[in-house]
């Protein structure tokens, strides 16, 4: 008798119990400041959770439309800043989709090289942080080492280490400097040994595996009924990949594979970024073989490009056509535009309106961040608590995308 009443008391306690609200966020490090979750637990699984997306308020969209069209340049760079060269080309692609021209081969070729050097700074940056939020520090030294290596030679090439506004419609800033070539070859050396060392720190540790296999699934229906696109995508075994699919620049020209999942789970994230690195890599020694050691790195145009530095300085045509540009701003031909890549974490949108001024009219972004970090509800729900970290960490939520 005593044994069943034991038992009675237990399920009243079960019956009586209540969910437990908790907030992760936007203050909890592993949230990045700009994410919210209210989350109803019960005991350690989470029931329901309430993703909030918003605490970095800027306006980026309604900012590009106060400017030139060349003066957007330092707003894409913002949006996402872990890789800002492959925002500065997108918006440039987009402009001169509006212009009807094409840049030069030599300039399309080191587009494709700074851009791919971006990728690999974004995606060590989000396996490092990853392998860092689970405890593994040394592989974050490691991979961090490997991007400040990238950032040395985009801080080389386009004088500025992070928001770098270095894209120009029509062409670069300025063509690649003489060392470019070399000093890319030797760091990507490096740099794929750092992720081959990673790569057997990691992938023989118990801890880090049982942390990241089978957590945070997702099917290929789902991802794509959420507008998925980039590495979370194809980490669930759908090989979309703009770069492929749809050709841009001379992408055409160059060979590489797109690395695919099966699981569509934190670890097949974590292990798509580090071969997109290896692929990037295989892109940028072909490219740099295309690249000519001269030739124009602009187009032709006086009315598109802006005139060499030397020309503002020292005659009044060069102070007139620069003063034209900036401050007037292209004349972009009415009409509608729009234009994707493949960015840091999927595929980059610029949706562009001209009314043949100077200024747009209209600027709309699809960021690939804010649809991947929309399915963190259906990522997590059912999940432990102590899992919204490496799933978190697995979708690569880049704020400035999220709110614009």
């Amino acid at each position: 008798m005593e044994t069943q009443d034991l038992d009675l008391e237990r399920s009243e306690l079960e019956l009586d119990a209540e969910p437990m609200f908790i907030n992760v966020g936007p203050a909890h490090p592993a949230m990045h400041g700009t994410v919210r979750c209210q989350m109803e637990l019960s005991g350690e699984v989470i029931e329901r959770v309430d993703v909030q997306v918003g605490y970095l308020h800027r306006g980026f969209e309604k900012m590009c439309e106060r400017g030139t069209w060349s003066q957007v340049f330092p707003y894409v760079d913002r949006c996402n800043y872990v890789s800002p060269m492959l925002n500065n080309v997108a918006f440039a692609q987009a402009c001169e989709k509006m212009l009807g021209i094409e840049v030069p081969p030599r300039c399309a070729y080191y587009r494709i090289a700074l851009g791919e050097l971006a990728r690999i700074s974004d995606h060590l940056t989000c396996d490092g942080a990853m392998a860092m939020e689970l405890g593994a520090f040394t592989p974050f030294l490691w991979m961090i080492k490997g991007r400040e290596m990238v950032w040395d030679i985009l801080e080389e090439e386009t004088g500025a280490r992070l928001t770098h506004s270095f894209g120009r419609i029509g062409g670069m800033a300025s063509p690649p400097t003489d060392g470019f070539k070399e000093t890319t070859r030797a760091a990507l050396t490096q740099i794929l040994s750092i992720i081959e060392e990673s790569e057997r720190l990691l992938f023989g540790n118990r801890i880090f595996l049982d942390r990241l296999q089978g957590i945070g699934k997702i099917s290929q229906e789902d991802a794509i009924s959420l507008g998925w696109t980039g590495p979370c995508l194809r980490a669930c075994g759908v090989p979309y990949d703009v770069r492929k699919s749809h050709p841009y620049g001379r992408y055409d020209e160059v060979e590489f594979d797109v690395p695919v999942g099966s699981e569509g789970d934190c670890f097949d994230r974590f292990v798509v970024r580090l071969e997109e690195i290896k692929q990037s890599a295989r892109i940028i020694e072909q490219v740099l073989r295309l690249l000519p050691d001269s030739g124009p790195i602009n187009v032709d145009d006086p009315r598109v490009v802006l005139p060499p530095k030397q020309e503002v300085y020292n005659t009044i045509e060069g102070t007139i056509r620069h003063f034209k540009v900036i401050m007037e701003g292209l004349k972009i031909p009415a009409g509608e535009v729009y234009s994707y890549s493949e960015g840091g974490n999927g595929e980059l949108g610029f949706y562009l309106v001209s009314d043949g001024s100077g200024t747009p009219y209209r600027v709309r972004i699809r960021p690939p961040c804010f649809l991947v970090t929309s399915g963190l509800e259906r990522v997590i729900t059912g999940a432990m608590v102590s899992d919204v970290v490496p799933c978190f960490g697995s979708l690569n939520m880049i704020g400035g995308e999220c709110d614009r």
